[in-house]
């Protein structure tokens, strides 16, 4: 995206969307976009100074308007720091809002409605990001499209991917994500979804939605915002979300594999380099091959096919997408040699209880007869059931035939427990650091086995990954 084709914005256009007060500077003064970082600015850009954990955006307005930028959005609170007089020697306007990441959301809201555009929106506990990149694939297949980039999913990453948005655009297929409460409720409310797609209700944050019901409350916000016309794409295989079709005020598809649902697959194979299914729809039935392996995988791709078909992209379009478009995100379920012949599956960019299970599965089924090793990091966000969850994937990964266990983390020791009851012998169990479990693994591993390295992104497991592999994970 090029800031030649974003929709231009003038002074009088900001005060309105985001009801700010002009401090300093003209009406007129124009841009073309709009930015967070003053490090990727440019000149055309109006910077919008958000208050961070870390970071304070008021710390480096006057810096950026000293490179030429032309123009900021600040709290009303700390407006008094910036000198107006320097404003007007840089020919900059200043405007002041109450709370400069609400702004950032209602500049979107603005730009969504300029944009004319449609949007499909998927959320859920597991598979969001696959889902959302597969969603993009199936409707670049048919239309000009702007999707979330990396894990823009949040209070200020979607409405920077809105704000990119240019007269191209027919779509704009995004990802929401939260971690309590009401957050996908704002999240909707910016974005206003045309098709809203519900992936899968677990375990996920449960330090901030305190129990399954309130993850499934929570997920089910993103229906509140669909109009009429709107379509709700609920998965038929979870309980939980089929149950929110009562919520969706107008059309529901469900996709799955039970015979409930209107987009669905049949005849699943998996094999360890890809997973093959035939995808039927009311209309047609093909078959479709994914360069992934995975049970979960093909529930991410009936979830973006019945959004597709919700939109309209016919089922030959769909599978072109799906086999030659997609490609899995760095970090999930991708699948590496290492020397000796090793194969390591890398799924270590997040993890919480039903992603854990989901890969134990993948791995179960990929390994078939051979050994398998587990490197694990702690689930973070789980609240008052940490222990206790940690115990449980001990015990999953005991059952599924896990020949190594190696643990690292908080609740290593948790992990180790939940084997060992389980029936796994402790001579089988490591616990330690990821440096102590990469020496471990490097000592018990022989041509043939198979390692499924996984933990919550601030685990940063990756690290036994690239250990293992012997070079950066790609």
């Amino acid at each position: 995206m090029t800031m030649a084709s974003t929709i231009p914005w003038n002074v009088t256009e900001i005060l309105e969307a985001s009801g700010g007060e002009l401090v300093v500077g003209e009406p007129g003064t124009s841009f073309r976009g709009v930015c967070i970082d003053s490090r990727t600015i440019s000149e055309e850009q109006l910077f919008v100074a958000i208050e961070g954990e870390r970071h304070d955006g008021h710390g480096f307005v006057k810096g950026v308007v000293e490179t030429g930028v032309r123009g900021a959005v600040v709290s009303g609170k700390k407006a008094a720091m910036f000198d107006p007089d320097f404003f007007r020697s840089k020919g900059a306007a200043l405007i002041a809002v109450g709370d400069t990441t609400r702004a950032l959301g209602d500049l979107a809201v603005r730009n969504r409605a300029r944009a004319k555009i449609s949007v499909a929106a998927v959320t859920g506990s597991n598979g969001k990001t696959t889902t959302r990149k597969m969603m993009a694939a199936v409707f670049r297949r048919k239309f000009p499209i702007l999707s979330t980039r990396r894990n823009f999913n949040n209070d200020i990453g979607l409405p920077l991917t809105l704000l990119e948005l240019s007269p191209e655009h027919r779509w704009a297929v995004l990802e929401l994500g939260a971690n309590h409460p009401g957050e996908i409720d704002y999240l909707a409310r910016i974005c206003k979804p045309d098709i809203a797609v519900v992936t899968n209700v677990g375990p996920a944050h449960l330090e901030g939605f305190g129990s399954l019901e309130g993850v499934a409350s929570a997920k089910g916000e993103i229906l509140d915002s669909l109009g009429p016309g709107g379509v709700a794409v609920l998965n038929a295989d979870d309980p939980r979300v089929a149950a929110m079709a009562g919520r969706a005020p107008g059309e529901t598809i469900f996709y799955g594999v039970s015979k409930k649902a209107r987009i669905r697959a049949v005849d699943v194979e998996h094999h360890p380099a890809f997973t093959r299914f035939v995808l039927q729809t009311p209309e047609e039935s093909v078959g479709i091959e994914i360069k992934a392996p995975g049970e979960f995988m093909v529930a991410n791709a009936l979830a973006a096919a019945a959004a597709g078909f919700a939109a309209g992209v016919d089922a030959s379009d769909i599978k072109t997408a799906l086999e030659d478009d997609f490609q899995p995100a760095l970090g999930r379920m991708n699948l590496l040699n290492a020397p000796a012949g090793v194969h390591v599956i890398d799924d270590c960019y997040n993890a919480n209880p039903a992603s854990m299970e989901a890969a134990l599965k993948a791995l179960a089924s990929l390994r078939r007869s051979g050994r398998s090793a587990f490197a694990v990091g702690d689930m973070l966000e789980l609240g008052e059931h940490a222990a206790e969850l940690h115990r449980q994937l001990g015990r999953m990964a005991a059952q599924g035939g896990v020949s190594r266990l190696c643990a690292a983390g908080g609740h290593a020791e948790r992990i180790a427990e939940g084997a060992r009851a389980q029936g796994m012998a402790p001579h089988d169990i490591f616990v330690g650091d990821k440096d102590g479990i990469l020496e471990d693994l490097k000592q018990w591993l022989r041509p043939g086995d198979w390692v499924l390295v996984k933990g919550s992104r601030g685990m940063r497991m990756e690290s036994v990954v690239e250990g293992l592999v012997g070079k950066k994970a790609k």
